[in-house]
Order: structure tokens, then sequence, then C-alpha cells
């Protein structure tokens, strides 16, 4: 016949004890969600930055593109530097 191992009555202090390591364990977890909630605020607003920055390229490239076509060969704007005349003369 074998002996059964049963696990002997925990203590006070035993459940103490894991009290203790639950709620260590605990407060480290709401650390690192208030560090990672901290993390993903600083990126939504790098985000939101790069993107304004985009924007405002994309428009700049879009007056670039106009002025471009307005200065089109055949146009008032247009030189040929082939026609000037070098700087000695």
């Amino acid at each position: 016949m074998t002996a059964s191992a049963t696990p002997a009555p925990a203590t006070a202090s035993d459940e103490a004890a894991a009290a203790d390591r639950v709620d260590a364990r605990l407060t480290d977890l709401e650390v690192k969600l208030s560090y990672s909630e901290d993390l993903l605020e600083q990126l939504n607003l790098a985000l939101y930055r790069q993107q304004a920055q985009i924007d405002a390229l994309q428009a700049q490239v879009a007056q670039l593109r106009l002025l471009q076509a307005a200065a089109a060969p055949g146009g008032a704007g247009a030189r040929d530097p082939r026609d000037e005349l070098p700087p000695h003369y």
C-alpha cells in the first residue's frame, strides 16, 4: 500500500508570504503597464507629428510641381543656359 502524499496544511505565515508574492507581482505588472501606456502615448504623438510633416511636405511638392509646370519649356520663365553669354564677355 502506498502512502498518499497530502500537502501539509498551510500556515498563516505561508499564506502571508504567498499573498506578498502575488502583491509584488501585481505591483510589477502595474508598473510595466504604466510604462507601456506612457510609451504608447509618446509613439502616438511622434506618429502624429510625422504625419503632419508628411502632409506639409506633400503640399510643398504639389506647389513645386505647379511652379515647374508654369516654367515649362516655351513658357515665360524658361531659359536655356546655352543661349547666355559666358561671364568673360
